[in-house]
């Protein structure tokens, strides 16, 4: 049987593992005032956070519609393929799921809609073990039965450099980030399983610290990557801070966030994917 792999913007995917394993990622929108961009194609992870200070108007996201991934279903029979494995950030942080499960009812070739309730390259690496589980030769059940597993144990670990962004983004009010102006608040996220916990922590070192102990408390590791807002010095620093606690022979990847989370993060911003083992 022939499996192809869709999967959304918001799953971040490194461009060589993509173009490697014929993947179909189908981009999401990032609208600034009234032009508007594909993520990825029409403007590019440096050119977004390269403006993102001085766009004319805040940027904001909005996923494909059903239309959209009926197309990218229909295509994938036209090529041959059996079915449809179409993989996707968790359904509770946006309406790419529904779209994908509407747009799998209009198509003849059988589509499975995992849900990975993840984002960001904690969502990318299903993708990525599915990719390697089809090429071969695993069953569409097997393969979710696999990632499914890995999602439950996966952990993303993110720090904030400010809280300007969620507040453009209408996450958090404006005299709250008067506050963390005020107090050097950095937001320190955790997510797992679809949900994510925000707290926050009075200085950088003090936040990355926590990260370190959240990690820590996880107990053995089987993987550890990077994500950043643009910021991939900072990046390796933390990996470097954070490597008594990495697996041997540890192949990290190094990735760069998606527009439709780095709109409501902002640039600077640094984060550890972890699985447990």
């Amino acid at each position: 049987m022939r499996i192809k792999i869709v999967t959304d913007s918001v799953c971040d995917i490194p461009d060589e593992l993509i173009q490697q394993y014929d993947i179909k990622v189908v981009p999401s929108y990032i609208n600034i005032g009234n032009q508007s961009y594909l993520d990825g194609v029409e403007m590019t992870r440096k050119q977004f956070y390269d403006g993102l200070d001085s766009f004319p108007q805040h940027p904001k996201t909005a996923a494909p519609g059903p239309e959209t991934y009926a197309r990218a279903y229909a295509k994938a029979e036209e090529e041959g393929f059996d079915h449809v494995l179409s993989i996707h950030v968790a359904s509770n942080l946006s309406t790419i799921y529904n779209s994908t499960i509407k747009a799998a009812s209009e198509v003849k070739i059988p589509v499975t809609v995992h849900d990975t309730q993840q984002l960001t390259l904690g969502a990318g690496l299903q993708v990525i073990t599915a990719c390697k589980m089809a090429e071969a030769g695993a069953t569409v059940k097997e393969i979710i039965e696999v990632i499914t597993d890995l999602g439950n144990r996966t952990y993303v670990y993110a720090l904030l450099d400010t809280l300007k962004f969620l507040h453009l983004s209408g996450r958090i009010n404006l005299a709250l980030r008067g506050i963390g102006s005020l107090l050097r608040i950095k937001p320190l996220m955790t997510f797992h399983s679809g949900n994510p916990i925000f707290e926050k922590v009075r200085t950088r070192g003090k936040a990355i610290g926590r990260m370190l102990t959240y990690v820590r408390k996880l107990g053995p590791l089987e993987h550890v990557s990077v994500v950043h807002t643009q910021a991939l010095e900072a990046a390796r620093c933390l990996y470097q801070k954070a490597y008594s606690l990495i697996p041997e022979n540890n192949q990290p990847i190094y990735q760069i966030v998606t527009p439709a989370v780095g709109a409501h993060v902002g640039p600077n911003g640094v984060g550890l994917v972890c699985v447990t083992c």
